[in-house]
């Protein structure tokens, strides 16, 4: 990875363009293997009070080496501001951590971000001084406005969480892209490392990815390709696709091409 093309959040650098979930590993030795070649540096976890001792959550904190990456607990579960707010500062006592992911979902079927609450517990959660990423649809007036209350990024999803669809409306997430003042962190929905690579070639500052990993026939060998995938398209933005066209140009030069006689005109 580049480490002179850094990616800067809430004050803090880091090389990978990639973050990534905790959700859904069959085990935390999966868990670690799939962290450990996805080359990530930020990696998010539910920490809501009633998952602290549950099953599957259990010993989380545990299984995740904390010098090496920056964790991003989140508000998976809240289905208001006042609810995602509590858990927020329920998460930094528990943590020491004042980086949040803001998650505001009252919709259970499709789990679609609240655009309204995540707005209102992101200007009071920012007011206490948590560096926070939000969750969003990808809604280019709200981004300004969750900019302008102070977030650190926008994470506009590119379908439902979980879907696997990759990016549904790429349109949409470029207006969010075109002229963000913060980093612009795809999130939800990819399901293969190409769907990373489109992104980072919008102009996507970073993806984080959980299920497409998690759930792969080979989890580490996805998280490594999810890697390759976001480097790849990091690239490819950074050295400007071609202009394209509506009618097809020759790769070679048309002069001087060595031509046989026409067989139907007389010699």
């Amino acid at each position: 990875m580049n480490t002179t093309d850094l990616l800067t959040i809430g004050g803090q650098s880091f090389s990978s363009r990639l973050m990534l979930g905790t959700g859904k590993y069959r085990d935390f030795a999966v868990m670690q293997d799939a962290l450990g070649a996805s080359g990530t540096q930020i990696v998010t976890a539910a920490i809501r009070r009633v998952e602290l001792k549950a099953p599957g959550h259990d010993g989380l904190l545990d299984a995740l080496d904390l010098d090496r990456f920056q964790l991003l607990p989140n508000t998976a579960g809240c289905r208001t501001a006042e609810e995602a707010v509590r858990v927020a500062k329920l998460a930094r006592a528990a943590t020491g951590v004042s980086w949040l992911k803001l998650e505001v979902i009252p919709d259970p079927k499709y789990l679609l971000p609240d655009p309204i609450g995540t707005l209102k517990a992101a200007e009071i959660l920012v007011g206490e001084g948590f560096t926070v990423l939000p969750y969003v649809q990808p809604d280019s007036v709200l981004a300004r406005a969750l900019e302008a209350v102070g977030c650190a990024t926008v994470m506009p999803l590119a379908s439902p969480i979980g879907t696997g669809k990759g990016l549904r409306t790429p349109e949409l997430l470029g207006t969010v892209i075109d002229g963000a003042g913060v980093p612009i962190v795809v999130d939800a929905g990819l399901g293969v490392p190409s769907d990373a690579a489109q992104a980072l070639e919008l102009g996507a500052d970073a993806v984080l990815v959980n299920t497409a990993i998690a759930e792969a026939r080979d989890p580490v060998a996805m998280a490594r390709a999810f890697a390759l995938g976001v480097e790849a398209g990091r690239l490819g933005y950074l050295a400007g696709r071609m202009q394209q066209r509506d009618s097809a140009s020759p790769s070679s030069p048309a002069a001087g091409v060595v031509r046989l006689p026409d067989p139907e005109v007389p010699a």
